[in-house]
């Protein structure tokens, strides 16, 4: 009986003293929580950082907003590095890409007609309704409605699947030496 007692009270001794509600004293080490935490915001803010080398407008996005935005669209599509195709084509490296040219994907014929590159602003308008700006692909999402969802998840997307700066400069020149182009700005193209 009385090592039954004994064993209840030590149990319980031992119980009260694991409830983690003790605070470190000054100078002592940061908890593994802590460590996380501090962690996943620097490791934000220098993703967020990235950011800054984009052009307007997604120089100015959210990657939080971005990273959560993307999640409508995993499902689908994946954006690593030789990473497989899904429903929809993997996205790495999709910026400089010619429509419907990702290896192994089987793409519909209104895609395989096309014949343009995907820049930011072609995939701000293919984002906005993918079936009003090209009828008859298979893609079935009805769009990122909001435009600053839609730059915070093409800024993430140029983040995390490998778009540089200078695919950004090629593309600028370009569009100044042939203003006509399809998607700029003066051919007054959209997604009427």
């Amino acid at each position: 009986m009385f090592s039954r007692i004994f064993l209840a009270v030590t149990f319980c001794v031992i119980f009260a003293s694991c409830d983690r509600t003790t605070t470190a004293a000054p100078g002592t080490a940061p908890t593994i929580e802590q460590e996380s935490a501090s962690i996943a915001n620097t490791s934000t803010m220098s993703l967020q950082a990235s950011f800054d080398a984009l052009p307007a407008p997604y120089s100015q996005a959210d990657y939080n907003l971005g990273r959560r935005t993307f999640k409508n669209c995993q499902s689908c599509h994946t954006i690593t590095e030789g990473g497989r195709n899904l429903v929809g084509p993997n996205l790495h490296g999709v910026f400089g890409r010619t429509v419907g040219t990702a290896d192994g994907f089987q793409y519909s014929r209104a895609l395989k007609a096309e014949n343009f590159e995907w820049t930011p602003e072609r995939l701000e308008e293919w984002l906005a309704n993918p079936g009003d700006y090209l009828p008859g692909n298979r893609m079935t999402f009805a769009g990122v409605r909001r435009p600053a969802d839609r730059h915070a998840v093409i800024a993430y997307l140029m983040v995390e699947s490998g778009y540089s700066s200078a695919q950004n400069a090629d593309q600028e020149a370009e569009m100044n030496e042939n203003p006509g182009i399809p998607g700029s700005e003066a051919t007054g193209e959209g997604n009427e």
